[in-house]
């Protein structure tokens, strides 16, 4: 054995140790099936002139650009591992089943074909030919020459009367398009990137007849979707450093808001004591779907680091912060206050009615705590369905779905 084959064994086993590990800090448990699969193949044969320390490191290895925009990669390891347990989770178990992948790298694909085993299959589908180029070589490389790999649109079906247990998407979408839901079996499972109030969740939805109803979800981030189901994200610059992510056809005069953060901050805090574990990306949609409720719309917070240093803003997440513009005021979820291992939820706002606005915010989060900080269910149905045919819930519309966030303890 050389000491190349040992150094990549070794990286192996450290990164998937780390990722149970992290499973476990997260209140998850590692299927062990996953756990074998990712143990078994090598990540460095899908990510060719990188070295063995980059492949193996849990992140992104980025395989193609367009400018300074990333148009194609490796997913993190931790990503992969998340979403293929949420996969075998809503399915209970990959043997034997048929799966379409979106997206197409390589290496999720020979992790799907060795949890599949013999009597399952796989094909993997990019609109790339790089991408698919580069797949079926790195897919060959690997002893996986049995997917398919298809360069299309998967906007359309890829191959119309072909039905899947399973269609997985590795890469952020905005909208379901109809053929996913039609190529998916009665009960089949699609786990998707989606991007709801801007906010992107690995959805894990079942169909259920013209339905498709979530099973789990989890924090994520993805290169965004090329093709008919692009969706460009919109961001305004309201002060040096400081953005808002508009993703729902939000209007909003970004030098009113920017006015607004020049005068004084109002702060507030819940009053809660809650640990690391607790979901604050639940909370998150929580918020979201009562401040479209409440005010009509719902914005994310983005700042630079030196925005928030600065003191111009102190967002919970300097990457996506809930947030809210209504009655001439601004307001959004701020940083934790930590207590030894515990934390408050806070708010800030600014605007003639700072003290009123930040306080509903609190509201707004005391109710998630007071709930039993429930999780988020989505609801996927076809456009032009009777709102009275809707769950009840928040109503996202899109191109293709009507959209609707629920939220069960």
């Amino acid at each position: 054995m050389s000491v190349d084959t040992m150094s990549s064994e070794r990286l192996r086993a450290a990164m998937v140790d780390q990722l149970a590990a992290d499973h476990a800090a997260k209140g998850l448990t590692m299927r062990p099936e996953v756990e074998a699969a990712l143990r078994a193949i090598p990540r460095e044969l899908f990510t060719p002139g990188t070295g063995l320390q980059e492949a193996y490191s849990d992140t992104a290895v980025i395989t193609k650009r367009r400018g300074d925009e990333t148009i194609s990669s490796v997913s993190a390891p931790w990503l992969i591992a998340e979403m293929l347990g949420q996969a075998a989770d809503a399915l209970g178990g990959l043997h034997g089943r048929h799966v379409l992948e979106i997206g197409s790298g390589g290496y999720n694909a020979s992790l799907l074909r060795k949890l599949v085993g013999p009597s399952g299959s796989v094909r993997t589908v990019d609109i790339d030919p790089d991408v698919t180029e580069r797949a079926v070589a790195c897919l060959a490389a690997a002893g996986y020459g049995d997917v398919t790999v298809v360069c299309a649109d998967a906007e359309q079906p890829i191959e119309p009367l072909c039905r899947y247990d399973l269609i997985i998407v590795t890469a952020g979408a905005w909208d379901i398009p109809p053929a996913w839901r039609a190529q998916l079996i009665e009960g089949g499972v699609l786990v998707a990137p989606l991007r709801t109030f801007g906010m992107t969740r690995s959805w894990a939805l079942r169909r259920v007849g013209h339905r498709l109803v979530s099973q789990s979800q989890r924090l994520c981030g993805f290169v965004a979707m090329q093709g008919a189901g692009a969706h460009e994200m919109r961001y305004l610059d309201i002060a040096d450093g400081v953005h808002l992510r508009l993703d729902e056809g939000q209007q909003v005069d970004p030098e009113s808001v920017g006015d607004l953060l020049t005068q004084p901050q109002e702060q507030a805090w819940a009053g809660v004591s809650l640990p690391p574990r607790a979901v604050l990306a639940d909370l998150d949609l929580w918020l979201a779907a009562r401040l479209v409720d409440e005010a009509g719309q719902f914005l994310v917070l983005s700042a630079q680091q030196e925005a928030v240093d600065a003191g111009v803003v102190a967002p919970a997440w300097r990457f996506g912060t809930p947030a809210v513009l209504h009655q001439g005021t601004f307001s959004y979820r701020s940083a934790l206050r930590w207590t030894e291992d515990m934390f408050d939820l806070g708010a800030c706002a600014h605007g003639p009615k700072a003290a009123t606005a930040v306080e509903r915010l609190i509201e707004h989060m005391r109710a998630w705590v007071d709930a039993d900080q429930p999780s988020p269910v989505l609801h996927v149905l076809p456009v032009g369905t009777p709102d009275g045919d809707l769950p009840d819930g928040t109503v996202l519309d899109k191109r293709h779905s009507r959209v609707v966030l629920t939220f069960t303890s």
